[in-house]
């Protein structure tokens, strides 16, 4: 039988990995069957995850997954370029031993990319800021940051242009290679134009306007399919090109 922690780690990686958007539900009697445990465990691991910011609940909609507005993407990435920055500026040399996982770390994404794992790779791209804390050597700080790379991975997928996995790996690669050669003051910059980067490609969605939706999504799919009893002049176009529904109705 599952524990709270191990339901609340499971929906952790799914955030992670893009498997659970925001806004996706999460009920407790689904839950309870897939893990096979009660629903008092379930809502215990769900009011954990509410706790970090994971998922709310409603009177009305049960638990979901939290939808973060542009303001708390911001305050996420700060969080994070904080951290993370500190982290580096403060470590103490790293061992062999950290290195080598970091190393292993990052040829597991690249094989991730070259596969096409969409879910993998973007748990990996994730958790490799974990792993990087867990590296140098604050445990803490590495659960923090799991919840706030979980923030900021279901922020990307409600505002983030497509991300260029790819460049993310690379820029993961450079903070590694300059915390070998024991440049850490590298690193540190390293870190903060890659954290920046990522953030200055959110693009919040424009507010648009309900006729423009419905216009848009009621348009003749094929233009030229007009109605023959309407005349020419009366599917006149408009200033902005389109055409008023009622006139080809």
């Amino acid at each position: 039988m599952a524990q709270a922690r191990d339901i609340s780690d499971r929906i952790i990686e799914a955030v992670m990995a893009q498997k659970l958007p925001p806004g996706s539900r999460l009920g407790e009697q689904q839950l309870a069957i897939l893990f096979d445990c009660s629903r008092t465990i379930v809502r215990e691991a769900l009011t954990r995850l509410a706790a970090r910011g994971i998922v709310t609940v409603s009177a009305r909609r049960g638990w979901y997954v939290v939808e973060h507005t542009p303001d708390e993407a911001r305050e996420a990435f700060d969080a994070r370029r904080v951290i993370e920055t500190g982290l580096i500026r403060d470590m103490a040399p790293l061992d062999p031993a950290a290195l080598k996982r970091l190393r292993n770390h990052i040829a597991r994404e690249q094989a991730a990319l070259r596969a096409q794992d969409v879910g993998l790779r973007s748990f990996l791209l994730g958790d490799f800021h974990v792993c990087l804390a867990e590296c140098l050597g604050n445990g803490l700080l590495a659960e923090t940051l799991r919840d706030l790379t979980a923030r900021t991975t279901l922020i990307a997928m409600k505002y983030q242009s497509p991300e260029d996995a790819a460049q993310s790996c690379t820029e993961h690669t450079q903070i590694v290679d300059a915390l070998a050669g024991g440049d850490t003051a590298r690193a540190e910059a390293l870190m903060v134009d890659h954290l920046r980067t990522w953030q200055a490609r959110l693009r919040p969605p424009q507010d648009s306007d309900d006729l423009d939706q419905l216009r848009e999504a009621l348009s003749p799919v094929d233009p030229a399919a007009r109605p023959l009893h309407t005349s020419s002049a009366s599917r006149k176009p408009r200033p902005d090109g389109s055409i008023y529904l009622g006139e080809v109705l």
